[in-house]
């Protein structure tokens, strides 16, 4: 199977109790940036991630509550750079026990020290950021040796028993042969995934490097055949979505974040509001207008993070693609 089945029968058992109790919109993945603190600072990350003193941290205690108080299923470990976070193998434990699946996402400089105090678990993901081959990931993330640290914290982990995967963003320089490159690397390990997403464009970022919506489209339709020879962890949908094949509302309440500041409104991605609690955060924000995607934030916006879960939602009124779908997910 393309993901671990707990995590496809944890997700069904989730989308059913929403679905009896009536709920339209609900957590599905929170996105947990315990520190700001990172060791790298990447073209593409928005100032906010890499720049926090490492004293500005959320506590373990924050943090599970968090988990508790969104319900979601799926718990992505970000940042910042979360193998810095001194907490976080008591966190993944926590998490572990509360049945979340967990997406640790990290550049890898420092997994070894994460390997040498966690054990492999079936409910974590380890998730290797890579975002091309040696000379562009290096530029991506502005130091030399990143990927060849990375690469060797992959085989590292795989060695061990993690499941490891890999996470790539598309910018508007990236060359998709080099993506295939890499995806022919990273098979060849025997990575359990692969991720591939284009780039938001932050606000805070002041580098022309993103993708417009055209662009999006003509790279991944490369990216659609791709998948076709390669364990690719989007769904073929969105994958259609992103190449222009089809249409989505967003779906920004399925991937809730929490912060040192707060819940984090609308979405991971665009911040307009701080909220100190859930019920504030989830309560007061307009779900209908970020549905739409009628903002201009949202104009060139094709992140898995907002319509992964609106493919989800559509499968009901599409019975062709729920039996691809299934087909998918088997064929891995």
């Amino acid at each position: 199977m393309r993901f671990p089945l707990h995590v496809t029968t944890d997700m069904m058992r989730w989308q059913i109790k929403n679905k009896v109790r009536g709920n339209k919109r609900f957590p599905v993945v929170l996105m947990l940036e315990p520190l700001y603190t990172c060791n790298l600072a990447c073209l593409g990350c928005t100032p906010e991630r890499h720049t926090g003193d490492i004293r500005n941290r959320l506590s373990l205690e924050q943090c599970i509550q968090a988990l508790d108080e969104s319900g979601a299923p799926v718990l992505s470990i970000c940042g910042g750079e979360p193998t810095i976070y001194p907490e976080l193998v008591p966190l993944v434990e926590a998490a572990a026990s509360r049945k979340r699946h967990i997406y640790l996402c990290t550049n890898g400089i420092l997994l070894d020290r994460f390997f040498e105090k966690a054990k492999p678990n079936p409910r974590l993901s380890i998730n290797v950021h890579l975002d091309g081959m040696r000379e562009t990931h290096d530029r991506v993330c502005d130091r030399q040796g990143v990927f060849d640290k990375a690469i060797e914290m992959v085989k590292q982990g795989l060695a061990l028993g993690h499941h490891v995967m890999a996470n790539t963003t598309i910018f508007r320089e990236t060359s998709v042969e080099e993506v295939e490159e890499l995806c022919d690397l990273l098979t060849g390990l025997g990575v359990d995934g692969m991720l591939v997403s284009p780039g938001y464009h932050y606000e805070s970022v002041d580098r022309d490097i993103f993708l417009t919506r055209s662009e999006i489209h003509t790279k991944f339709r490369r990216v659609l055949e791709i998948s076709k020879k390669h364990k690719l962890t989007s769904t073929p949908m969105f994958l259609e979505f992103a190449a222009g094949l089809r249409e989505y509302r967003c779906s920004p309440w399925s991937t809730v974040t929490y912060t040192p500041k707060g819940w984090k409104g609308p979405c991971y991605l665009i911040g307009k509001t701080w909220s100190q609690t859930f019920e504030e955060f989830w309560d007061g924000t307009d779900w209908a207008y970020w549905e739409s995607r009628q903002d201009p934030m949202c104009r060139n916006c094709a992140m898995h993070s907002g319509f992964e879960a609106s493919v989800v939602m559509e499968l009901p009124k599409h019975p062709g693609d729920i039996v691809r779908m299934i087909a998918w997910n088997l064929a891995a």
